[in-house]
């Protein structure tokens, strides 16, 4: 346990490394805008989460099957409804906000990049 991340993910760096590399402006894990994004543009509001497939609840009811540990259980739904509850919040103050799962930057990186890009580069609408 003691090897697993919450910042600088295998995912995250990622990401990272191709904003840089299309020279797109970011800030990592931005501590003034609840949750703390991964990546985050403050002038657009813009929010981007990177949330791990395991500890994000992705596909949790089939998690729910295989994961006997009423622990982990209770800590992923904890996880799923603090990460709603962000989400709310920055929407409620004007944030747009973008989640991207670990699987598919993982499997399909350039598509997912891509798609960061264009939601980082979309004008702002007042």
């Amino acid at each position: 346990m003691s090897k697993i991340r919450s910042k600088d993910t295998k995912a995250e760096r990622l990401v990272f490394r191709e904003l840089k590399k299309r020279k797109v402006y970011f800030q990592k894990h931005y501590k003034k805008a609840i949750g703390n994004p991964d990546v985050a543009l403050p002038s657009k509001r813009k929010a981007i989460f990177i949330d791990g497939d395991f500890w994000h609840g992705y596909r949790f009811s089939k998690l729910k099957q295989r994961l006997p540990q009423k622990y982990w259980l209770a800590k992923i739904e904890r996880n799923i409804k603090r990460d709603k509850n962000y989400r709310k919040e920055l929407k409620s103050k004007g944030w747009k906000v973008l989640r991207v799962w670990e699987h598919e930057l993982l499997k399909k990186p350039d598509k997912t990049i891509d798609k960061i890009v264009a939601f980082l580069s979309e004008k702002r609408k007042n």
